[in-house]
């Protein structure tokens, strides 16, 4: 991987949460649970493994070449692991992955967790066939991931029930911060993710809902893309990117998130599947 340049780009396999839809009137901005694929040079880094990582593998193996990843799990609630199970270059030797979860000590490990979904009756075949070279990796909160020479993991603690993890991934000059499954409190803003997301070049956040729907939705674990807005603001975030998109909220009810959004701040996106963000 060069050291020169800022060579990548972002890709969204599934920016859905809760779970996954099909429908005419979601078909703009996609269906799919959480899955963004991270490209810095020739290292793959995935957030998440919901829906869309069944897309991403077929996606994968397509290329016909070998694959090797770090998959960044902000935590285990269904809809962001449950591509896992169909996630085809799992069942090939050839393959390596590390998957990272920073949630689940000191009860639990993140293989036992996905052991535990791959079993019946919830699941006929177990995890252990699996054929590729899985490392599962446990850390702590604000614990720092050296995934190459040249990237470095800063993760930060979310408040969620059964607890999720941010990160930002910097490489290079670059950095990229995915912090989905956060309830905000209305009274201050989250010291831990503005520290995480300090001039960040990319601010992916979740924005299951408005302000208005998140005042009837308290204690569920999610934020309002106006919080996320606020956020970036305060943080001097470069572009930010709103993601986790209620079930509920279709096409039509997404483009006017975007007009006002946009109106806000003209370097806001609204994820949707397929989006391409080239460095």
């Amino acid at each position: 991987m060069s050291n020169q340049s800022n060579n990548g780009y972002l890709k969204f396999w599934g920016v859905r949460g809760t779970f996954p839809i099909t429908s005419a009137s979601h078909s703009k901005y996609g269906g799919n649970t959480s899955c963004i694929e991270l490209m810095c040079g020739d290292h793959l880094i995935l957030f998440d493994a919901g829906t869309g990582l069944k897309v991403f593998g077929d996606f994968l193996l397509a290329q016909k070449k070998i694959i090797k990843a770090d998959i960044l799990i902000s935590h285990t609630h269904l809809d962001h692991i449950l591509g896992i199970p169909f996630f085809k270059p799992f069942y090939a030797s050839s393959h390596q992955f590390r998957l990272w979860a920073g949630h689940l000590q000191p009860e639990r490990l993140l293989k036992d967790v996905l052991s535990n979904m791959m079993t019946e009756p919830f699941f006929p075949i177990p995890i252990d066939i699996f054929k590729a070279d899985i490392a599962y990796n446990d850390f702590n909160p604000k614990d720092i991931l050296h995934l190459s020479e040249s990237i470095k993991v800063e993760t930060t603690s979310l408040n969620h029930p059964n607890r999720a993890i941010g990160y930002r991934v910097n490489y290079n000059n670059l950095s990229i911060c995915y912090v989905t499954d956060t309830e905000h409190q209305t009274d201050e803003q989250n010291a831990h993710i503005l520290k995480l997301i300090q001039d960040a070049d990319y601010f992916i956040y979740d924005a299951t809902y408005t302000d208005n729907e998140f005042e009837l939705h308290r204690h569920w674990g999610h934020s309002s893309w106006q919080e996320g807005y606020r956020l970036a603001k305060e943080a001097s975030v470069k572009n930010y990117i709103i993601f986790h998109h209620d079930p509920d909220h279709d096409d039509q009810f997404m483009d006017k998130i975007a007009l006002e959004a946009s109106s806000l701040n003209p370097n806001t996106i609204v994820a949707y599947e397929g989006l391409n963000i080239k460095f």
